[in-house]
């Protein structure tokens, strides 16, 4: 008697078959949607378009095992650090980019190309792996530890 009234009872536990029907049917839509923007070719507006270089800098960015990361000119001058105040993002994409060459056997002798566009965006370029890095949602100071360097070294294009 106890076992047939818990099988009658709904199950809280589950989700509910309409919720699980919307879902496959909204990744149904989406999908056909896609589709057919392919066919008819319409222009695909949320990519990023990279705009012409205004100013350039290269440098070599190396990751120590302190937690600190040095920003060097080509001649091997330090022209900013990851502990200085407010370059705490130094680190984090000096970090990344340093793993990135890691992974794919480009030593430390290649240097990196910080870039400012004609927009006013800042863009770090792994000239050994091809990574670009877009720094984009990244917040204004985060932004503006690059954008700094790349104002006060970096050569008109």
């Amino acid at each position: 008697m106890q076992q047939r009234q818990t099988n009658n009872r709904r199950d809280h536990d589950h989700v509910p078959i309409f919720l699980v029907r919307a879902m496959f049917g909204l990744m149904a839509l989406v999908t056909v949607a896609v589709a057919v923007a392919q066919w008819v070719d319409l222009p695909q507006s949320g990519v990023l378009v990279e705009a012409p270089e205004k100013r350039v800098l290269m440098v070599q960015l190396h990751a120590q095992r302190e937690g600190v990361t040095e920003v060097l000119a080509l001649d091997g001058k330090r022209i900013a650090s990851s502990s200085e105040p407010l370059n705490g993002f130094i680190d984090v994409i000096g970090r990344a980019m340093t793993r990135a060459r890691v992974v794919r056997g480009v030593g430390d002798s290649v240097p990196f190309k910080l870039v400012e566009r004609i927009n006013g965006r800042i863009a770090i370029i792994d000239t050994g792996t091809g990574q670009v890095v877009e720094l984009i949602g990244y917040g204004a100071d985060n932004v503006a530890a690059f954008a700094k360097l790349v104002a006060q070294h970096g050569k008109d294009v």
